[in-house]
């Protein structure tokens, strides 16, 4: 209890809910952060490794990008520890869903984070019996299943080539290393080289792939559909690398879209890039954004790089008791009107506050929720 206490701060976490079920071995928590401007909503992840701790930093990190793109939501997240390739997923996403019956969707709407994919989202309603109980359902419910149309690394592409003009660069010819090319890494990917970048590394859990001269983005997202991670054992071109030797290849622009805490202080001292787009949640921990600031690397930090699934995911919002789906076409121009206009806005502020980015706009959420906690009476006396 001691740990979950030290958890909490002023902005929260309002309620956090611990849940097992003996016959499937099932363990998973929720953590609902600030509520303030909203009802919690935030992905819904599955693995082995997933802790409260964990679970709380990510649900802070949705109330403030629920925030930072102005909609009406709070931070929330939920983790289920368990293998994801298991034969007995579905048993025990029924399980966890069942023990929080009381809080799906009364307090908290399911998204999908890494793990779960559309069918467990439509998993998730037929469980409770309610449309509105997660979104991200498959196209064949009526859902906008924004993972597989790629509105997010749509939205960090976006935010890379904003961040490149500030900067001075041109997109166009741009080297561009990815960590990841997953949901977010492959979707940037392919955005990307629609702008004219030109893509020399790519990663997966299977290793790493290099080559100076750019890789084919078109092979890459063919093989993903037949290969999944293994395209890069699949790929025939390029030089393998170990697992991280992407994140220090020479490039214009790094995309960290995989995991968090993957660059720490040593690491960020020896990233050639000149920009870091933050595709994953938490790529970067607070002493390596120093040491990024230091030398001059400018960085668009996960709360405004990888805002696209929110952004899609407040559409979904509106539309879970619509007979309508949202237009894709209105969810993409809002992601990058959204994105651009946050990734100027927060850069802007570093530099005129001489703080880093990640400050600027924790600043900036922080300032929303304030006011709305201010507005409903929650602040401290």
């Amino acid at each position: 209890m001691s740990d979950v206490l030290a958890l909490m701060d002023e902005w929260g976490p309002e309620r956090v809910v611990c849940v097992s079920d003996s016959r499937t071995g099932m363990k998973g928590v929720l953590v609902i952060d600030n509520t303030a401007r909203g009802m919690g909503k935030g992905g819904m992840r599955m693995s082995p490794t997933v802790t409260v701790t964990e679970v709380a930093r990510l649900a802070r990190v949705m109330t403030y990008k629920w925030a930072g793109v102005d909609l009406f939501f709070g931070g929330a997240k939920a983790g289920i520890a368990a293998d994801p390739r298991s034969p007995d997923r579905e048993a025990v996403l029924r399980a966890f869903v069942r023990a929080l019956s009381q809080e799906i969707p009364r307090r908290y709407v399911a998204g999908l984070d890494m793990g779960l994919t559309e069918r467990d989202a439509a998993i998730v309603q037929d469980e409770l019996d309610d449309r509105g109980a997660a979104v991200g359902t498959p196209h064949a419910l009526g859902g906008m299943p924004y993972d597989a149309l790629g509105v997010t690394g749509h939205g960090v592409a976006e935010a890379a080539d904003a961040a490149a003009g500030e900067a001075g660069l041109t997109l166009s010819g741009a080297r561009v290393a990815l960590q990841g090319f997953g949901a977010v890494g492959h979707a940037a990917a392919r955005r990307l080289a629609e702008l004219g970048a030109t893509i020399v590394a790519v990663s997966t859990a299977h290793g790493a792939l290099h080559d100076p001269d750019g890789l084919d983005v078109a092979r890459l997202l063919a093989l993903r559909d037949e290969a999944g991670d293994a395209l890069v054992k699949e790929y025939r071109g390029g030089r393998t690398l170990d697992l991280g030797a992407e994140l220090l290849v020479p490039a214009e622009i790094l995309v960290p879209a995989a995991l968090q805490d993957v660059i720490g202080a040593d690491a960020a001292s020896r990233v050639r890039a000149r920009i870091v787009v933050e595709g994953a949640n938490l790529p970067t921990d607070p002493a390596a954004r120093r040491v990024l600031a230091a030398r001059g690397v400018t960085v668009v930090p996960d709360l405004v790089a990888n805002a696209g699934g929110v952004v899609a995911a407040g559409f979904a919002m509106d539309a879970r008791h619509s007979p309508f789906r949202p237009d894709p076409g209105a969810v993409f121009a809002a992601v990058s009107a959204k994105v651009r206009e946050n990734t100027v806005r927060v850069l802007a502020a570093a530099r005129d506050q001489g703080t880093t980015t990640h400050e600027a706009a924790v600043a900036l959420a922080q300032e929303r929720v304030r006011a709305a906690m201010e507005l409903k009476g929650r602040l401290p006396r």
